[in-house]
């Protein structure tokens, strides 16, 4: 854009207001309200317009937890502008009942999808019980204006939006979508308005977080349309979690006997929630993403391996790819292998023939990949399943590289490092499992030298002997290390097999001894 920042607020607010007057329908409407600035600057362009219409809260009702952050922001916002607010309070007694509701129809058992399900579930029952045909929401607002952690960590903050509103759909349309189909009710969405989106993506990413603030031109677009600048700068806190149902959901599961959410969300919808294939390597950040998407209940029908001959893949983890055979029969998956070349763009259509026939060989819906931040990766995987109509899921995008490898390890998984090629890293790194020491040392590297603590920078790469999806545990029999010099080294895997995991403790028993 060409307009000043000062333009591109003052164009924004107009289109906001556009975006919201719009749609506002002649039958009774109300709105899905937190006290955040997405409800709030709806609300206010809604007030100041002088419609009637009903804002709608919901929030745990239990005194073991603190009062709810959205209750608390709701009243302080709805009192200053004079707004009509609703509280639906949710009682521990009656989630599980109207958890049985939601689920099934929603037809998954994702936690995230869930518990936000939740939360809209029962505002738009009130508003269907008030007499309400429409609901506001403000979805689309944080893909838009950079509301997520991972447009904080991007290089490309509106090449980031573009990918978040691309998988808007599945992630949250179509929940959001049949809640209000089942209450008769019709959701209207300003935010994903063709004018105001297409305006919004063309905003410098600059503007849109400035100073660790998100939302930031969003924040002064409100202000200029009129809103009261002390109510423009809450933090962002998800519907989960500002209404307390995602520590309800963590008490019911401990209380009903499950250690994760999922595991307890999944007796109320025991179908898969979608059918994947998963692109592995034998590394840890593919097989720790197909085994976040177990857990999260989708099936993993198959593995999908390229092997390169080209050592130096821009697209494929190579140096101990052969194994993934070994770690499929572990996992009783099917694996799918295809041979590329490994030339840059070139190898990119022996991977659309890989997930081609993994499509019609097991008639998966989607894709799962262990990409953390390389876009180079997941642009081209989108690409590829767009072309194929198949949904991509990368569960680990951006998450805290620590946070990662710490996760990883914690969930019981034994990793090995295959190659090194950073700076504090030497051959002693290679072939070791690496615990708590070697995450330490990591994190210390990482402040030194930048390092990337996943490695996702080339750094290291890893192989996965063992994991809680794993019957058996993967065993090196045979190696040798080629040292290029002081910090490039590789392992290379000679000989290899499958034992007994009671088997592999004893052997490393007698190792010890």
């Amino acid at each position: 854009l060409k307009e000043s920042p000062a333009e591109i607020t003052n164009i924004l607010a107009q289109l906001l207001e556009s975006a919201v007057i719009k749609r506002v329908p002649e039958r009774k409407f109300g709105l899905l309200f937190s006290g955040g600035i997405d409800s709030t600057v709806i609300a206010y362009i809604l007030k100041k317009a002088g419609h009637d219409f009903t804002c709608y809260t919901t929030v745990v009702e239990d005194q073991e937890f603190k009062e709810p952050d959205d209750l608390s922001h709701a009243k302080e916002v709805a009192k200053k502008l004079g707004l009509s607010l609703k509280i639906i309070t949710i009682r521990p007694d009656e989630a599980e009942t109207l958890l049985k509701r939601v689920i099934p129809l929603i037809e998954d058992t994702n936690v995230v999808k869930a518990e936000v399900g939740l939360t809209f579930y029962a505002a738009c029952k009130a508003a269907k019980e008030d007499g309400c045909k429409v609901i506001f929401t403000g979805l689309g607002s944080e893909e838009l204006f950079a509301g997520y952690k991972r447009h904080k960590d991007s290089t490309d903050i509106n090449k980031e939006c573009i990918s978040g509103l691309l998988k808007l759909y599945e992630r949250d349309l179509y929940r959001d979508d049949v809640i209000t189909m089942f209450h008769s009710l019709e959701a209207r969405l300003p935010f994903l308005d063709l004018a105001l989106a297409e305006y919004s993506l063309k905003i410098p990413g600059e503007l849109k977080i400035k100073d660790g603030v998100e939302k930031h031109i969003l924040r002064l677009a409100a202000k200029e349309t009129g809103l009261p600048a002390e109510l423009t700068h809450r933090p962002k806190k998800a519907a989960q979690y500002g209404s307390n149902v995602s520590r309800l959901i963590a008490r019911l599961t401990k209380k009903a006997g499950f250690k994760l959410k999922s595991e307890y969300l999944r007796q109320f919808y025991p179908a898969h929630n979608l059918r994947l294939g998963a692109l592995v390597s034998s590394g840890k950040d593919s097989i720790y993403a197909l085994y976040t998407m177990m857990r999260q209940n989708y099936k993993i029908e198959c593995l999908i391996t390229l092997i390169s001959q080209n050592p130096d893949s821009y697209m494929f983890h190579t140096p101990t790819v052969k194994l993934v055979e070994l770690q499929a029969k572990s996992m009783g998956i099917p694996l799918l292998t295809h041979q590329t070349l490994g030339e840059k763009e070139d190898e990119l259509k022996d991977l659309l023939l890989a997930i081609t026939e993994a499509r019609e060989k097991y008639k998966i819906d989607g894709i799962v990949t262990g990409a953390l931040y390389s876009n180079y990766q997941r642009e081209r995987i989108e690409k590829i399943c767009d072309v194929l109509g198949l949904k991509i899921f990368s569960p680990l995008w951006h998450i805290n590289q620590e946070t990662e490898l710490r996760e990883i390890l914690s969930d019981g998984f034994e990793i090995i490092f295959t190659k090194i090629a950073a700076e504090g890293l030497d051959k002693t790194w290679l072939g070791v499992p690496i615990k708590e020491p070697q995450v330490q040392k990591l994190v210390e590297l990482n402040r030194r030298y930048g390092l990337n603590i996943a490695g996702e920078g080339g750094e290291y790469e890893s192989l996965v002997l063992d994991a809680p999806i794993f019957s058996q545990k993967l065993t090196v029999k045979e190696s040798a290390i080629t040292e290029e010099n002081r910090h490039t080294a590789t392992l290379t895997v000679k000989k290899a097999e499958l034992v007994e995991k009671k088997q592999a403790e004893e052997d490393k028993e007698d190792e010890q001894e």
